[in-house]
C-alpha cells in the first residue's frame, strides 16, 4: 500500500492535453517525448486531437516498461516512422534491447508500426480479435495514415502481430511481473490491458480515455464496456492508470471520463427513447457537461447516433 501511495505522490502530471496544441517535440515525428511517469514505466502522451499532420498520427499513447532485463513496449505506433522515433528514445534511456511489443487493440495508431518491430527480431503481442480487426482494416487504416501524415507515412506497410492470445498471458521479466489482460468487451476487438500488479500501475488501453471524449463505434456494445469496467476493471484498483488517450491519472478519475460518461449518454438516449424520439433529435441530447472533454465537438453528436443505434432495439 505505501508503494501505491508513493506511486501517486510520485506522478502529479504534467499540465492537462490541449487538442489545440499542434506538437509538444518538434524535434520528433512523436507528439510529446516519452516521460517516466512511475519507476521504470514511460509514456510519450499523445495529441488529444484526431490524427492529423502536425502530430503524424501519435494520438495515443506509447509506453514502454524498462524491466532489468529487457524493455516491453506497449503500443506500435501507428507508422514506421513513429516506431523507429520511439525507440530511438528507448535507447537514450536504457542500453537494454526491446523484447516484446504489445498492442492494446487492432486499430492503425496502436498496429501500423508493427513493421518496424518485426524487421528489429521484436515479436508483436496482440489479443487474437484485435489482430483479426486489423487484417480486415488495415489498409483502410494505411490510406488514412498516407492521406494526412503524408511523408511521415513513409515506408509503412501493415505487419500482423506475431503471436496471439485469448484471455491473459503472465510475462516475468527481470523480476517484473507483466499481466496482459482481456478484462472483457469494451471499446473495440480484443482491447487490451498491460497490469504491473506488484506496483499498481495500468496501462489501460482504450478501455479507459481521459481528457479527450471517448469515441463510440459502430459494433461497440456500451453496456458491456460498463461492466467490463464495473466488474473487472475497477476490482484490480490501479493506483495510477495509463490510459489510451490523454494523461495518467488515477481510477476515480478515469471512472469519471469514461464509465460515467458512457452511463450518462445511456441515460439520456434511454430517456429519449422512452419518449418516443427519432434519430434525428437523438444526435442533439444534452452532452454539454461533457464539453471540457477534448474532441467533444467532433465526437458528441456521432456517439449519440450510434448508442441510440445500440439500444434502439435492446
Amino acid at each position: 500500500m505505501m508503494r501505491r501511495l508513493a506511486l501517486i505522490a510520485l506522478f502529479a502530471g504534467p499540465a492537462h492535453a490541449s487538442e489545440d496544441i499542434p506538437d509538444q517535440y518538434p524535434g520528433s515525428v512523436l507528439y510529446a517525448k516519452p516521460v517516466e511517469v512511475a519507476p521504470g514505466v514511460f509514456s510519450a502522451i499523445g495529441a488529444t486531437a484526431p490524427p492529423t499532420y502536425d502530430n503524424a498520427g501519435h494520438n495515443n499513447n506509447l509506453s514502454f516498461i524498462v524491466t532489468g532485463d529487457g524493455v516491453v513496449v506497449v503500443n506500435s505506433g501507428a507508422s514506421y516512422l513513429l516506431a523507429k522515433a520511439l525507440h530511438e528514445e528507448i535507447r537514450a534511456v536504457t542500453d537494454q534491447p526491446v523484447r516484446l511489443v504489445i498492442v492494446e487493440n487492432g486499430q492503425g495508431h496502436a498496429m501500423l508500426g508493427n513493421g518496424y518491430w518485426v524487421a528489429q527480431g521484436v515479436p508483436v503481442l496482440a489479443h487474437a480479435e484485435a489482430a483479426a480487426e486489423f487484417a480486415d482494416g488495415s489498409g483502410q487504416d494505411l490510406a488514412a495514415l498516407q492521406s494526412y501524415a503524408r511523408e511521415n507515412a513513409e515506408g509503412t506497410v501493415p505487419t500482423a502481430p506475431t503471436e496471439t492470445f485469448e484471455d491473459r498471458r503472465e510475462i516475468v521479466m527481470g523480476g517484473l511481473r507483466i499481466e496482459v489482460l482481456h478484462l472483457g468487451p469494451a471499446h473495440s476487438p480484443g482491447d487490451t490491458q498491460v497490469w504491473l500488479p506488484d506496483q499498481g500501475v495500468m496501462i489501460a488501453g482504450d478501455i479507459a480515455f481521459h481528457e479527450r471524449m471517448p469515441p463510440i463505434f459502430e459494433g461497440t456494445c456500451t453496456s458491456c464496456w460498463i461492466e467490463t469496467w464495473e466488474t473487472a476493471f475497477m476490482p484490480l484498483a490501479p493506483a495510477l492508470v495509463i490510459p489510451g488517450h490523454g494523461h495518467p491519472t488515477d481510477l476515480a478519475t478515469v471512472t469519471h471520463n469514461t464509465r460515467d460518461y458512457l452511463l450518462d449518454l445511456r441515460s439520456k438516449i434511454g430517456a429519449h427513447l422512452e419518449a418516443g424520439g427519432d434519430l434525428a433529435v437523438a444526435y442533439y441530447v444534452d452532452q454539454s457537461q461533457w464539453a471540457y472533454l477534448d474532441t467533444f465537438e467532433e465526437l458528441a453528436t456521432k456517439n449519440a447516433g450510434v448508442v441510440f443505434a445500440e439500444m434502439e432495439f435492446e
